[in-house]
C-alpha cells in the first residue's frame, strides 16, 4: 500500500515521504496513530501543490537576498567608538551594533547572527566583514571605526 507519511517514522521514511509499506503495517500502525495517510490522488495533488509553493518561496527569499546583497556589496559602514590610550576601544564593535548601523543608514533589516566578522574588532580601523543574507548568498561591506 502506497502511503504519504505525515511525521518522520524510524526504518520508513521521513514527513511528506511517498513509501510503499505492507497493507498490516500501514492499516494497524500508520494510519491509526495519524502517522501517515493513504495516497490517493488529492493527497498526491496537495504534496505537489505544498512542494511547489515551497519552491516558489525559497525562489523569492532567494531574489529579495541578491537586491539587498547588490545594494550593499563593498559600501563602507561608519562607527564610532570611545578609545582609551593608543586607540584601544573600551569594549568592541559588535555584529549587533554593525547590525543597527546598517538599519540606521541602508534601511536593511540584518540579524545580527547573519553577520560574520573576521576578528574582534578593538582598535580604529577599517574592517572587512561578509553579511550571510540567504544560503548562497552574502555581502561585503568594510565596517569603519573612528573616534566619537
Amino acid at each position: 500500500m502506497k502511503v504519504v507519511l505525515l511525521a518522520d517514522v524510524k526504518g520508513t521514511g521521513k514527513k511528506g515521504e511517498l513509501v510503499n509499506v505492507s497493507d498490516g503495517y500501514a492499516r494497524n500502525f500508520l494510519l491509526p496513530r495519524n502517522l501517515a495517510k493513504e495516497a490517493n490522488a488529492q493527497v498526491l495533488n496537495e504534496i505537489k501543490s505544498a512542494q511547489e509553493a515551497k519552491e516558489f518561496h525559497i525562489r523569492q527569499d532567494t531574489e529579495a537576498a541578491r537586491k539587498i546583497a547588490e545594494a550593499i556589496n563593498g559600501k563602507t559602514l561608519k562607527l564610532t567608538a570611545k578609545s582609551g590610550q593608543g586607540g584601544k576601544l573600551f569594549g568592541s564593535i559588535t555584529s549587533k551594533e554593525i547590525s543597527e548601523e546598517l538599519k540606521r543608514s541602508f534601511h536593511i533589516d540584518v540579524d545580527k547572527k547573519k553577520i560574520v566578522l573576521n576578528g574582534d574588532i578593538k582598535a580604529y580601523g577599517t574592517y572587512e566583514c561578509e553579511l550571510k543574507l540567504y544560503k548562497g548568498v552574502s555581502a561585503k561591506i568594510y565596517v569603519a571605526v573612528g573616534e566619537k
